[in-house]
């Protein structure tokens, strides 16, 4: 496990640093493992980390999300995942936009959202 420097944000969260890049808590840079070791099996084609998405609604620029993770999968099909903490009602209204507007964002008919909640997924540290 390559976890280390903690420093603690308004939230409670962690920040955690894996293989040299730091990560917003230490839940998201357990993910980042777990998706290596995906990658390794050959279970996911690739991923991305911090993808910044233009969230428009009616062609007007709304905000800016920055989408944690896409996983590419070897059917092409992409998931975009969140890694979830605390839920604030900014990202509540985000995630909801982006919801909407999903389809914009859609390369391959199977591509999809996905939030994993850190108290669904258990804590590993």
């Amino acid at each position: 496990m390559y976890l280390q420097k903690y420093k603690r944000s308004k939230y409670g969260n962690k920040s955690s640093t894996y293989k040299g890049i730091t990560y917003h808590s230490i839940f998201e840079s357990q993910y980042a493992e777990e998706l290596d070791l995906r990658l390794m099996a050959k279970d996911i084609q690739s991923w991305e980390r911090q993808v910044k998405l233009d969230l428009k609604v009616n062609g007007t620029h709304i905000a800016n999300y920055y989408i944690d993770f896409i996983l590419t999968h070897n059917d092409d099909s992409q998931e975009y995942v969140e890694v979830k903490g605390m839920e604030t009602a900014l990202w509540q209204m985000k995630w909801k936009i982006l919801e909407a507007t999903f389809d914009d964002f859609k390369k391959h008919p199977d591509d999809r959202l996905t939030v994993i909640k850190q108290s669904s997924w258990g804590r590993r540290y």
